[in-house]
């Protein structure tokens, strides 16, 4: 059986490497630094992050992580999804849609206004999921 729960100081050695495989999916390399903040953040809560571990059995399958703020549309916060991450042994559990039901819990404790997120568009199988959990927006995505 799958559950959720917040990520811990304790579980950084389980988590590296659904952190590296999320990763390598989008061909990402975060520096040391950037990986060791982030860890660091999503335990304490800092900067309004916050993150959670889906797993099983066997251990962790799946992560979360997101990160709230303050947003111009609203006196509230919103909750951005960040990362989401299921390993391959891990997919077809249901531990994704676990996650996203504990963004969304976590969002609601808080009182946020929106959770939102995005992904690649050829992300067919994570896009399945979030097809049945949220609503595709017409905004695109600019960065610099």
């Amino acid at each position: 059986m799958t559950t959720v729960r917040p990520i811990r100081a304790a579980d950084r050695d389980a988590w590296l490497p659904l952190w590296r495989g999320y990763n390598d999916f989008y061909r990402n390399e975060p520096a040391d630094e950037v990986t060791q903040t982030t860890f660091r953040r999503l335990c304490e809560g800092a900067d309004g992050f916050f993150g959670l571990l889906a797993e099983d059995d066997e251990g962790p399958v799946g992560l979360a992580h997101a990160v709230f703020h303050p947003a111009t549309w609203t006196t509230g916060t919103y909750c951005y999804l960040e990362d989401l991450f299921v390993s391959r042994g891990g997919r077809g559990s249901g531990a994704g849609r676990l996650l996203m039901e504990g963004v969304y819990a976590e969002a609601d404790r808080r009182g946020a206004d929106r959770v939102y997120w995005h992904t690649q568009q050829y992300n067919a199988p994570a896009r399945s999921l979030y097809d049945t959990v949220g609503h595709a927006t017409s905004f695109v995505v600019y960065r610099r």
